[in-house]
């Protein structure tokens, strides 16, 4: 039985968010396996890894960078493949930023449910288990007929908040009514009043105006979402909360995907800082956009791998973010 158990954690890394894996082996006490992937003249993937993972437990980190997104998906894909291939006991494909999550349902007529495609390509390349952060739905893991551990960054903004404000001088707000659960979660937990942000729509597809439900007079106003991408919602509740007397506003938020012209649109907003997790590559945003601050999520996925291991439970990273 001890021959059995003696397999390791192989931690394999994508091209998409090196920096990520390498905080992460940095908290195993581990080194990233070695790998060769490049793209040929055609821009096709070749990915060969460069030691054994015969009956080792594999875990492949490849989040999705912003414009990268089909190139890290197809790269993860042919990484799960060739770990199969070489006869790993078990793959767990670690996706900080799950993509095409936001397509998790039917919107419309002769519309795919792209959340799905991904799931079952993941399953068909051969990954026995998922570990993500902050699904945009939480129902894209019945997607899978694999184990999904969906952690959260939730713990990690508690910390921040408690280090850096008075709970009882703080308002979390839902920028709209989506995420709102997300948000009363964090109120709850911090005892503090709870808002949101309604969006009134004088016909189909048309923002009339965002009308505030609660009240934030001479409060913190902190936006909680999932996600920020061209960041033209939280900009308008931002405003909306400054018409309404907040003292001061600012928003955390998991992944900073930051596309088009996000910065820009930071910078000439009233948002006096967007926190951030490093579930996404930010490259140079970080220098154009002083109010962005970040958020190491690496202890909670490192933590996340050393427990799937070991065979404990990982539901004690729900509440706790590791220091």
């Amino acid at each position: 039985m001890s021959a059995e158990m003696a397999n390791e954690i192989k931690l394999i890394s994508g091209r998409s968010h090196p920096e990520l894996s390498a905080k992460v082996a940095k908290r195993l006490g581990i080194e990233v396996a070695r790998t060769i992937s490049l793209n040929y003249s055609n821009q096709e993937t070749s990915f060969t890894v460069g030691e054994s993972v015969r009956d080792e437990d594999v875990f492949i980190l490849q989040s999705t960078a912003t414009g990268d997104v089909n190139e890290g998906l197809m790269e993860l894909l042919i990484m799960i493949s060739a770990c199969r291939t070489a006869s790993a006991r078990r793959i767990t494909a670690v996706l900080p930023n799950f993509p095409y999550a936001r397509q998790d349902k039917k919107d419309k007529s002769r519309a795919p449910i792209s959340a799905r495609l991904v799931a079952n390509m993941l399953q068909t390349a051969g990954a026995n288990h998922i570990v993500t952060i902050d699904l945009h739905a939480s129902q894209i893991q019945g997607f899978f007929s694999v184990p999904v551990d969906n952690l959260y960054a939730e713990p990690s903004f508690l910390r921040y908040i408690n280090e850096n404000f008075k709970p009882e001088d703080c308002v979390i707000v839902s920028p709209d009514a989506g995420g709102a659960k997300r948000a009363t979660s964090i109120a709850d937990h911090l005892n503090t009043a709870f808002a949101l942000i309604h969006k009134e729509r004088p016909r189909p597809n048309v923002v009339g105006r965002m009308v505030l439900v609660g009240s934030v007079e001479d409060k913190v106003a902190i936006l909680v979402d999932d996600m920020a991408d061209t960041c033209g919602t939280l900009v308008k509740a931002a405003a909306v909360l400054k018409e309404n007397g907040a003292k001061s506003v600012l928003a955390l938020v998991t992944h900073g995907i930051l596309s088009g012209n996000a910065i820009e649109t930071l910078n000439g907003s009233v948002l006096s800082a967007l926190v951030v997790t490093n579930t996404i590559p930010l490259g140079d945003k970080v220098e154009r956009c002083p109010k962005i601050r970040v958020l190491d999520i690496s202890p909670t996925i490192a933590e996340a791998i050393r427990r799937t291991h070991n065979g404990e439970s990982v539901s004690y990273l729900f509440t706790h973010a590791p220091v």
